[in-house]
């Protein structure tokens, strides 16, 4: 979390500047001798009833079984404050006037629905944000067994028959493991390291599949700064491999393609598939759609209106094209 994001979480700071948007507005609105005094008292005098509202009645409209004490106690609150404004405006009561009663109750009434305001869309703002970092929690944790089970099939498979590739296998899974485990946690990394784990992965993919299969990955443009969503893309290039068709008397192809531009990227990725199995009609339903159903929610959540997905199945390719906005 970045130093902004720290201070705009400060409550403390949040309720200064509030306060100090409150005061502008006042100093250019009230007509007295001294606005600057007369600003400062008022404020000292508002500051009581809106945190009452919000702390202690402002809770109770929340629970069905004390609303209506809730809407008693709101009233009471601003008369109350109503009947010590014009108390102390009055001296007492000794130079009482009947529009007193009725700035007061306005100007009281204003300031507390517009701080209950405040109240409700902060409160509302970090409650989605939580819903949507615990979400993000629950994806990303989906996906990661997902791609540690695929890998430890493949692990299988060539222990079995081809076992002097092991060394070099264990070494690249133990890099990808390290990536997935320890280096994914932030809500964005790096964009050199989210490729750098693709290459792992399609290393790795190389060399289990060997002469069965035509692998290409192509990457164009500069790999800047440029910050991405954890394990977003391998999403892709996993079902790419999972679901690898035969052609026949042909190779089979995997292609990736990456284009970096300044403010965005595009992202290709195209796998040959059995016309002939039935599974490959529709990939996005049951256990095999897991991790492109996670993905679409991923973007929907980290890149809304930033991101185009487009999802094509042919007779014996399926294509996958995103393009991302920074």
């Amino acid at each position: 979390m970045s130093k902004l994001d720290t201070w705009v979480d400060n409550k403390l700071l949040q309720n200064i500047t509030a306060w100090l948007f409150l005061m502008l507005i006042f100093l250019m609105v009230i007509q007295a001798e001294n606005r600057l005094i007369t600003t400062l008292g008022f404020i000292a005098f508002i500051m009581p009833p809106v945190y009452i509202c919000n702390l202690k009645i402002l809770p109770l409209f929340f629970n069905n079984n004390n609303r209506v004490l809730g809407m008693f106690l709101f009233f009471l609150n601003i008369l109350f404050f109503t009947f010590l404004g014009v108390l102390l405006l009055s001296n007492l009561f000794d130079n009482f006037q009947w529009k007193m009663l009725f700035n007061v109750f306005g100007a009281v009434l204003l300031v507390i629905l517009f701080g209950t305001a405040l109240k409700l869309a902060r409160d509302s703002f970090f409650r989605r944000q939580e819903e949507k970092e615990a979400e993000l929690k629950l994806l990303k944790a989906q996906l990661n067994p997902h791609f540690l089970f695929n890998t430890l099939n493949n692990l299988y498979g060539l222990s079995v028959v081809k076992s002097e590739k092991l060394p070099d296998l264990m070494l690249k899974l133990s890099d990808l493991l390290r990536y997935s485990l320890y280096e994914t946690k932030e809500m964005f990394v790096p964009l050199e390291k989210e490729i750098k784990y693709l290459e792992n992965y399609i290393s790795l993919e190389k060399i289990r599949l060997e002469d069965k299969a035509d692998i290409q990955f192509n990457i164009s443009g500069v790999i800047s700064s440029t910050a991405i969503a954890p394990m977003l893309l391998i999403v892709f290039v996993e079902n790419a491999f999972k679901h690898l068709g035969v052609l026949g008397d042909m190779k089979s192809k995997v292609l990736v393609n990456i284009v970096i531009a300044e403010s965005s990227l595009d992202f290709e990725c195209i796998n040959t598939t059995d016309s002939l199995d039935i599974k490959h009609s529709n990939l996005e339903k049951g256990k095999s759609g897991i991790g492109l159903q996670n993905a679409r929610k991923r973007l929907d959540l980290m890149y809304p209106e930033k991101h185009e997905l487009q999802i094509e199945q042919q007779e014996d390719s399926y294509r996958v094209a995103l393009t991302l906005n920074f």
